[in-house]
């Protein structure tokens, strides 16, 4: 029996700071008080819960240990249980319950690890999760309790729907495990998987806890908006950067006109951890395999894609291989004209595109050519007045109610609370916490965090799940609202999708809920509802400038928008497949390879090959989080993407478009409300009603003609 920490990471476009809290009316019928709240889903049989945050850095240690000491208790019962005497409940079930007490405690402790203001607090909450990360390995190879598992199992059971897909889950982790083999074998697979949860968690919090502060003179930041200088300048000619805050690094990337300074901030943003991190990433590239090997598996890639749609390393590798191929013309004449520009700008006959200019010639080539200057879009979404936008829009499509409400506690100022209710029966479907500015030790990147999951209880009471979306998005200026760009209002739609998926689940069991799915597809339906902010219907429901609110996103811009998106779709996906391949490729070594790899030079080896080269004296790997958590895994962007694209065309085709409600409630009862209780490839030809098809996506890419 697995147990692991559900965090969904996405890799969406990042920025930074803080943004006043406002109230808004709840309609009547739909409380904004959590009292009422918790009353009406107690008279529907259900139960909501905010998570009993710990408010001291020695709170959170304890309550590790409290819920690791508890949960041994129920594993001795387990174990006790006599073979013949085993049903599903005392078993299977209970392991399920296990779990899901567990992940309560685990959960919100690893969100104040990226989130909690006090260092201290989030140094012993790193602790902590690695404590609980090395017991739950041991979970695995407790023999008492797979013992009666087993027996259980032999007795051929008559199971069907969740109850046989959890059974036959379970066995297929203990054999993941390798609770096939001897014992020597196991307890050495056992003490391999601790270093390795010991390692990952390490390599995280460097990334977390990186800082790299540089300054520049105004001239040496010539491109870039004065509304963004202001919030940076400390001297008279003075401004100070945070190469490891995303908000400032993308900025120059983007705007910023002098070649060094864009060079200057890529090269440190890269160097972040890389005395730390690289030494890290070769041990643990040889624990992964080393790991597979003894569980008999080629490559930890196998291992990993075993459970995920692709089902082995070599169809995810063969998937990005044949995407990048069919990139290639357009990648070629995308590059040729991002170099005509660099060669014009610079007065260099031979000038061509480096690593540290993709962003700001893609982003000159989209004001040149397509007359798009992202950042005078800014002022149609100013921050509150787009979160409610969205909340109006996916409430008319998902049949719901968004309210806000007062948290009893938050771990910031600025974080708000929401309730989510069902609009036609009035009944409470799940909390959601907001934390969207950045700031000092806070996570840096996008992501939904599960802090309740929801479950049948034993005591018959469905549990309603209560999630966090922890992001980092603009800071308002001296006398403007936070201003969010295009780019951010497409995250904040991915991102409150995820939310969704993890609210809305209908699943009996903790196992299957919200985004419990295969890493491949978990963000395929909120990488979907990407397309909404490119609908002129949908952005005029919410974006309007706010100074005249009278005054909308014109027709034609955004039509430029598109053609701009598509012009530069090329450039786009060879960087996302270079991830993919640099990740695929380090976690498809053997053992030998493993122990001798130098994984810089094989990262930039296929960078080069594949996108652009790196910059020299850099190690970008260090910096890569998602080797930590989507190791194997990074393919599944493209991957889903192929599959949201898919998946949009049923409300393309709908009488209301991105507003059809019809549309929307089949992909809440098809997508979201069934999570991982039945094969999501079967979930997908349900809410598509027909088999899947690549040529949505291929035409997107501009390799199908429409």
């Amino acid at each position: 029996m697995s147990f692991r920490i559900a965090l969904i990471v996405t890799a969406g476009i990042l920025a930074a700071c803080s943004s006043p809290k406002t109230s808004h009316t709840p309609k009547a019928g739909f409380s904004g008080d959590w009292a009422e709240f918790e009353r009406l889903a107690k008279r529907n049989s259900a139960r909501v819960a905010l998570p009993p945050f710990e408010t001291t850095p020695q709170a959170s240690l304890d309550a590790v240990k409290a819920a690791v000491a508890a949960a041994d208790d129920r594993l001795d019962a387990i174990g006790k249980i006599n073979p013949s005497e085993a049903t599903f409940d005392n078993t299977i079930g209970a392991l399920d319950d296990l779990a899901f007490d567990l992940s309560l405690v685990a959960n919100r402790t690893y969100m104040l690890k990226e989130t909690s203001e006090n260092a201290e607090h989030r140094a012993q909450a790193t602790e902590a999760i690695k404590q609980f990360d090395e017991w739950a390995v041991g979970l695995d190879y407790r023999e008492d309790v797979y013992s009666v598992v087993k027996a259980y199992a032999d007795s051929s059971p008559k199971l069907s729907g969740e109850a046989k897909r959890l059974l036959e889950q379970t066995l297929r982790d203990y054999r993941r495990a390798g609770l096939h083999l001897a014992k020597a074998e196991r307890n050495e697979v056992e003490r391999l998987r601790k270093q390795l949860s010991a390692a990952t968690t390490e390599f995280r919090t460097n990334i977390t806890n990186a800082k790299k502060e540089l300054k520049f003179t105004q001239g040496q930041l010539e491109g870039l908006p004065e509304s963004f200088l202001e919030q940076v300048k400390t001297g008279d000619d003075e401004y100070t950067l945070q190469a490891n805050v995303t908000f400032h690094y993308l900025n120059v990337m983007r705007s910023a006109k002098p070649e060094a300074t864009r060079k200057r901030i890529s090269g440190e943003r890269k160097r972040l951890t890389r005395e730390k991190n690289i030494p890290l990433l070769k041990t643990v590239l040889q624990l992964r395999a080393n790991i597979a090997a003894k569980l008999g598996y080629k490559t930890w890639a196998d291992y990993k894609c075993e459970v995920k749609m692709a089902g082995n390393g070599t169809t995810a590798r063969e998937f990005l291989m044949n995407l990048k191929r069919g990139l290639e013309p357009k990648w070629q004449s995308e590059l040729g004209q991002f170099n005509t520009l660099k060669r014009r700008e610079t007065g260099d006959p031979d000038a061509t595109l480096k690593m540290w200019d993709a962003f700001y010639y893609m982003n000159l080539l989209k004001k040149e050519k397509y007359s798009v200057d992202t950042e005078q879009l800014r002022v149609f979404f100013p921050y509150e007045q787009t979160l409610h936008g969205m909340f109006r829009v996916y409430e008319r499509i998902f049949g719901l109610k968004i309210v806000t409400s007062t948290a009893p506690y938050t771990w910031n100022d600025q974080v708000t609370l929401h309730l989510v209710y069902d609009a036609a029966t009035g009944n409470p479907l799940g909390a959601l916490y907001l934390d969207m500015f950045p700031r000092d030790g806070k996570f840096n990147h996008f992501a939904m965090f599960p802090l309740i999951s929801g479950k049948r209880l034993p005591d018959g009471a469905y549990q309603r799940p209560t999630v966090a979306l922890i992001c980092n998005f603009p800071t308002p200026g001296k006398d403007k609202p936070s201003l969010l760009s295009h780019d951010n209002v497409e995250t904040l739609f991915h991102e409150f999708g995820h939310a969704l998926h993890g609210i809305l689940t209908q699943t009996k069991y903790t196992r299957f809920a919200g985004t419990s799915v295969p890493r491949d597809f978990v963000e395929a339906p909120s990488q979907m509802l990407e397309n909404w902010i490119w609908d002129k219907t949908v952005l005029d429901s919410f974006a309007a400038d706010y100074r005249d609110s009278s005054k909308k996103i014109p027709e034609a811009v955004i039509a430029k928008l598109k053609e701009a998106k598509k012009a530069t779709i090329a450039r786009h996906y060879r960087g996302q497949l270079s991830y993919g391949l640099v990740d695929l490729t380090l976690h498809s070594l053997t053992v030998d390879e493993a122990r001798v790899v130098d994984p810089v030079a094989l990262s930039n080896q296929i960078t080069e090959a594949v996108y652009l080269k790196p910059q020299e004296n850099t190690a970008f790997v260090g910096y890569f989080g998602h080797l930590m958590g989507y190791d194997a895994g990074y393919y599944g962007y493209a991957w889903a993407d192929s599959i949201s694209a898919d998946m949009a065309t049923v409300f393309e085709n709908a009488p209301e478009r991105y507003f059809d409600s019809t549309a929307g409630q089949r992909l809440r009862r098809e997508i979201y409300e069934v999570g991982d209780s039945r094969d999501v490839s079967e979930s997908i030809e349900k809410f598509l009603g027909r088999p899947r098809s690549l040529k949505p996506f291929l035409q997107d890419l501009g390799i199908l003609d429409e």
